[in-house]
């Protein structure tokens, strides 16, 4: 006499309800530590709650769980500049020059009588405008920290700001001597470790507007604020661009962009 066999989707089935269990004690095991654990191992109140954590872990946008999330307040304070092509540009350009040349006379003990540098301190004749304007705003905010400068700028306004970024930028620029040929960090930099050529941002290939134009600079100015960035002791640099950039180079790399824009100074 043969005996019924069990049909293979069905509960008297041992190796159905075996697998089947099996399967839903994983995936309930994987809700647990993915929608549940994880999440809430975050340090961050506004996800500590069930509900919020598997809100959070499903992809549902902050915003929509609080109306009210606060800020992330910077650790130190930041750039707040805004920087447009125009900035600068104005009906009065020549008369914004001339009030730069005489404020300009407070700072020709360290940048020179015409804005190049006898000591280490960076050229300022021929930079770009708006790059001026920036580093001058951030001595002012405290973005960027500077004993020497910090006093300079005080009860200084925006338009003489303006007027003594646009007297350098007028100035005719010292004369390059670095090197024919570009070091590979500045020509096409490192992109498997996110570094970009040197010459992109700061001329050379092309300009980003706020980085400044960096031949000639002093090389130890130039290698002390590579290192303040790598460091993050100079925090100015608007999205970290320079941070993240800084920090990656090798000793090596640092060396061979500060001789590069250097030359022989």
């Amino acid at each position: 006499m043969n005996s019924e066999r069990p049909r293979l989707i069905s509960l008297r089935n041992p190796w159905f309800t075996a697998s089947v269990g099996g399967t839903l004690v994983v995936l309930l095991f994987s809700m647990f530590v993915g929608f549940i654990w994880l999440p809430s191992a975050q340090n961050d109140a506004l996800f500590k709650g069930l509900l919020d954590s598997i809100c959070s872990a499903a992809g549902v946008p902050r915003a929509w769980l609080s109306e009210t999330s606060p800020p992330v307040t910077p650790q130190q304070p930041v750039s707040s500049v805004v920087l447009t092509p125009e900035m600068l540009i104005g009906p009065d350009t020549r008369g914004s020059i001339g009030r730069g040349a005489t404020l300009a006379l407070r700072c020709t003990m360290c940048h020179g009588a015409r804005g190049v540098s006898a000591a280490n301190t960076p050229n300022l004749a021929g930079q770009y405008g708006p790059s001026i304007y920036k580093e001058l705003r951030d001595f002012q905010s405290g973005a960027r920290t500077s004993a020497v400068m910090a006093p300079m700028v005080v009860g200084l306004g925006d338009q003489d700001l303006r007027d003594l970024s646009n007297y350098y930028a007028s100035l005719p620029r010292a004369n390059s001597t670095s090197a024919p040929s570009a070091p590979d960090i500045v020509a096409t930099g490192a992109p498997m470790r996110n570094i970009a050529p040197c010459g992109s941002c700061h001329g050379g290939m092309v300009n980003k507007l706020g980085a400044p134009w960096l031949s000639p600079q002093p090389r130890s100015y130039l290698k002390d604020q590579l290192e303040a960035f790598a460091q993050g002791t100079r925090h100015n640099d608007i999205s970290a661009q320079m941070r993240n950039i800084a920090r990656n180079m090798t000793p090596d790399e640092i060396d061979a962009s500060v001789g590069y824009y250097a030359g022989n100074k």
